[in-house]
C-alpha cells in the first residue's frame, strides 16, 4: 500500500504555503519558487495510465556512424535496429514522457522539435535521453575538419519525426496501471570504470508497468554504462548492447523494454575486457572483445538482472505522479565545445555572456523520484546526487534534454593525465558544482515521492 509521506504536499495550499514560507527567505530563487507554483495545477487526483511507443530510427541506407568530438567512421553493415522507444505515464491532469533514443547524443534543438510535435503534453514534460551508442550517426552536427560536418540533416529531423509518432502512439495506448519498483546491484560482468575499474555504480532501478491482468506494459531500466562494445571504428551501426537488453526484457514477457543510462562519464564502459589477453598488467589495462556476441551477452545479462530485480518488488496502486523543471545556466569556458555550439547547423541556442542554458528536470512516481542530468556525469556526481534525493528508489537519467559532454567536480578537471579527455570536453570546471548546487537546492523544494508501507 502507498501512502503520502509526510512532508509532501498534497494541496495547492500546502504547496502555496511552502512556497510562501521559502520566498520570505530568499529572493535568489524566485524563478524556481514560480516553477514550483505551477506545481499545484500537477497535484490532482486520479488513476495512472500508461502506453509505449516505438519506431525505427535505422538509416536506409546506412550513415557514418560517431563515437564523439572528431570525423564520423563508414558503417559496412548493421547489427540490430536503432530504435525510439517512449513510454508515457499519466496520472489526473499530468502527463509525463519518457524517450530513449538509440544515438550518441541529442541535443536541445532536436529535443524541442520533438516536443513541438507532441501538443498533448506539456513541453517541458517530455523528457528526451540517449542511450549513449557509439554506433550511430552523428546528431550534433559536429564540424567535420574541412569547413563542414559531419551529420546528415535530412536524419536528424528523420529522428524527431520518428521520436514524436513514438510519444502520440504512447499517449494513443494509455491504459490503467500499477507499478513495481525495484533498485539492487546487477551482478555479472556488465560494467566497470575504465579509469579506476572498481569505482562505479553497481546499482540498477526498475520501473515496471503492470496493466489491470498484472502483464507488463513497459520495463524502465536505469543503469550507467557506456553501449561502446562495438565503438565506432569497426564499421558496424548498432544498438550496440542496449539491442540485446530490450530483445531480451521482450521476450521473456516484460512489455516494451526502455533504457536510460545513468551517470556514466570517466568512464563507466561496458565490460568487454578479455581478461586472458592483458594489454598492461602493471596498469591494469585488458584488450577487448569487439563483437556482436559481446554485444549479447551483456545485454542479456543486463535484461536478466532488471527482471530479477523487479520481480518481488510490491505493487503500487495508483501511485502518484509529480514532474517539474528549471532552467540551469553554464558557462562554456572550453573553446573546443564553444565552436561545437557555434559552428554546428543546428544553431545551437546561447547566451551573450558565453553560456548555454539548459532544462532540468525531477519526476517523482510512486516511491521513487528521477533527476535528469544533461550530459555524462562522473560517478561520483552521481553517487552524491543519489544520496541527497528523497526518493526509495533514486533514479539518474544521464544525456537527458541535452548532452553537453562530461560533467565533472572542479576538483577533478585537469587534475590527472587520465582526466585530460573528460576535461577537454567539458563545458567547463564549475560545471559539476552548478549542476550539484542547483540540482539539490530543486530535489529540495519538490514533493517528496511516496512511501511504501513494509508488507
Amino acid at each position: 500500500m502507498i501512502h503520502e509521506s509526510e512532508d509532501a504536499p498534497t494541496s495547492f495550499n500546502e504547496v502555496f504555503s511552502t512556497i510562501n514560507s521559502f520566498s520570505r527567505k530568499s529572493t535568489r530563487f524566485l524563478p524556481l519558487i514560480l516553477v514550483i507554483a505551477s506545481f499545484a495545477g500537477n497535484l490532482t487526483a486520479g488513476e495512472l495510465k500508461v502506453g509505449v511507443g516505438r519506431r525505427i530510427i535505422t538509416p536506409d541506407p546506412l550513415l557514418p556512424v560517431s563515437g564523439g568530438l572528431g570525423p564520423s567512421a563508414p558503417a559496412r553493415e548493421k547489427q540490430g535496429e536503432l530504435m525510439a522507444r517512449a513510454v508515457v505515464f499519466q496520472h489526473g491532469e499530468t502527463s509525463v514522457a519518457v524517450v530513449s533514443l538509440d544515438l550518441l547524443g541529442f541535443p536541445s534543438v532536436l529535443c524541442n522539435r520533438v516536443r513541438s510535435r507532441v501538443p498533448r503534453i506539456k513541453a517541458t514534460n517530455i523528457l528526451i535521453g540517449s542511450t549513449h551508442t557509439h554506433s550511430a550517426p552523428d546528431c550534433y552536427g559536429f564540424a567535420d575538419g574541412r569547413g563542414g560536418f559531419t551529420g546528415d540533416l535530412k536524419y536528424m529531423e528523420f529522428v524527431c519525426v520518428k521520436a514524436a509518432e513514438a510519444v502520440n502512439e504512447a499517449l494513443d495506448r494509455l491504459k490503467p496501471a500499477r507499478l513495481k519498483i525495484g533498485t539492487d546491484e546487477a551482478k555479472g560482468k556488465i560494467a566497470y570504470n575504465y579509469y579506476a575499474p572498481d569505482l562505479y555504480d553497481r546499482r540498477m532501478s526498475v520501473i515496471q508497468a503492470l496493466d489491470s491482468s498484472d502483464q507488463p506494459i513497459a520495463t524502465l531500466v536505469n543503469y550507467a554504462i557506456h553501449p561502446e562494445v562495438l565503438g565506432s571504428g569497426i564499421g558496424i551501426l548498432s544498438p550496440d548492447l542496449i539491442g540485446p537488453l530490450s530483445d531480451r526484457i521482450e521476450a521473456n514477457g516484460g512489455g516494451q523494454a526502455i533504457f536510460m543510462n545513468g551517470a556514466q562519464g570517466g568512464m563507466i564502459t561496458a565490460d568487454n575486457r578479455d581478461l586472458s589477453r592483458p594489454k598492461d598488467a602493471q596498469r591494469g589495462y585488458w584488450h577487448d572483445d569487439r563483437t556482436w556476441d559481446e554485444c549479447v551477452r551483456i545485454g542479456n545479462t543486463m535484461a536478466d538482472e532488471a527482471l530479477r530485480i523487479v520481480k518481488d518488488a510490491p505493487i503500487q496502486e495508483n501511485p502518484n505522479l509529480f514532474c517539474g523543471s528549471i532552467d540551469i545556466k553554464f558557462p562554456v569556458d572550453s573553446d573546443l565545445l564553444w565552436a561545437v555550439v557555434i559552428s554546428s547547423p543546428l544553431k545551437y541556442p546561447h547566451n551573450p555572456d558565453h553560456s548555454i542554458t539548459t532544462q532540468v528536470n525531477v519526476v517523482n512516481i510512486g516511491n521513487s523520484q528521477i533527476l535528469t542530468i544533461p550530459g555524462e556525469a562522473l560517478p561520483n556526481i552521481g553517487f552524491y546526487l543519489k544520496r541527497k534525493m528523497r526518493g526509495e528508489h533514486n533514479l539518474l537519467f544521464g544525456l537527458t534534454n541535452d548532452a553537453f559532454g562530461y560533467i565533472l567536480t572542479k576538483v577533478d578537471f585537469h587534475s590527472f593525465p587520465r582526466y585530460e579527455y573528460v576535461s577537454r570536453t567539458s563545458l567547463g570546471e564549475m560545471t559539476g558544482e552548478i549542476l550539484i548546487e542547483r540540482s539539490i537546492e530543486f530535489v529540495e523544494q519538490c514533493p517528496k515521492p511516496a512511501t511504501v508501507s513494509k508488507p
